[in-house]
């Protein structure tokens, strides 16, 4: 089990004088939420904590950043993100409650709040956690991204910083604002279709790491392939996996364009090669697998993938 601090008791605590008060007879849905807190921003959007006074319970609310609020492009992305999250019905996906539009008319969505760490937080801390956690924390994406791609959505961000586990075991992939769905004849969206940051706008820190999605992504997905798929997903968690093994992403780079480069071109080491610390071979053939360049020489889905992370690695260790 992971270590956590109980979320603070406004969030938790269950009163009598809440469930029992009166519901009003005509309900103004305008003045549903009150006590908003920013919790997080991303590059377009903002996260806040509210409550929900009908129901008495604090929800997590996502809206656009006032610049974008008038973007049409960008509040089909909301929308579609409040849609997809609310359609992947599945315990490893964050619960939406509602989609709606505010008093100026601008869409937000609300969604469960759920307190944690984010698997960065958890990596700043590596030590602290034995493999057999970490990856029973894969296995809940994993199990989160096969559902999806069942389903016919691709994620496109995988990455530590969009998996969060909670202190009752859940785990959760957070941020589906640049999934891909296809129409019913397996075509793909042109118009307004989410795409993933622009490369120019990923920051990189003076040693090499990534702030955003860089490390992460797919060949294809950096080259913008219209016709990417699933199979961009299954590159992104391999390097996450890749990361939890020996403590470093598969690109490397001092600069933005040097993580590209490698992203695009570098066969990366073996885990086992990097680090001390044992590599079950198990899953070092699940990552480079996963890492192929190309996506036809990739594990082919995530089905597969969970199947090779289900078998007995935890042996090998006990060997050594």
């Amino acid at each position: 089990m992971l270590d956590f601090p109980e979320p603070p008791k406004e969030y938790s605590s269950v009163f009598l004088n809440e469930t029992d008060k009166a519901l009003p007879r005509k309900i103004n849905p305008r003045t549903r939420y009150a006590f908003f807190s920013t919790i997080a921003e991303g590059g377009k959007s903002l996260i806040k904590s509210c409550k929900d006074l009908h129901l008495s319970r604090f929800v997590c609310y996502k809206t656009l950043k006032p610049e974008f609020a008038d973007d049409e492009i960008e509040q089909q992305r909301l929308i579609r993100e409040a849609r997809v999250t609310a359609m992947l019905q599945h315990p490893n996906t964050v619960p939406t409650y509602e989609l709606g539009r505010d008093g100026k008319g601008n869409p937000y969505f609300t969604m469960k709040l759920v307190h944690g760490y984010t698997l960065r937080e958890l990596l700043d801390f590596r030590e602290r956690y034995d493999l057999t956690q970490l990856m029973e924390v894969v296995m809940q994406i994993g199990f989160s991204l096969d559902y999806a791609h069942t389903h016919g959505v691709a994620h496109r961000d995988i990455k530590p910083e969009n998996i969060l586990a909670g202190p009752y075991g859940e785990v959760l992939l957070m941020d589906w604002g640049l999934a891909k769905v296809w129409h019913p004849d397996g075509s793909a969206p042109v118009e307004g279709e989410a795409k993933p940051s622009d490369i120019k706008d990923i920051l990189i820190t003076g040693q090499g790491k990534a702030q955003g999605t860089p490390q992460y992504m797919s060949p294809e997905q950096i080259n913008q392939d219209p016709d990417i798929d699933h199979r961009t997903d299954i590159f992104s968690l391999g390097a996450v996996l890749y990361e939890i093994l020996c403590g470093e992403t598969p690109a490397q780079g001092e600069k933005l364009h040097q993580v590209i480069e490698s992203a695009l071109n570098d066969t990366p080491p073996p885990p086992s090669e990097l680090t001390s610390v044992p590599v079950p071979g198990i899953l070092e053939e699940v990552v480079m697998r996963s890492l192929q360049k190309d996506p036809a020489q990739r594990i082919q889905s995530m089905g597969d993938m969970l199947r090779l992370m289900q078998q007995d690695w935890r042996s090998e260790l006990r060997r050594i």
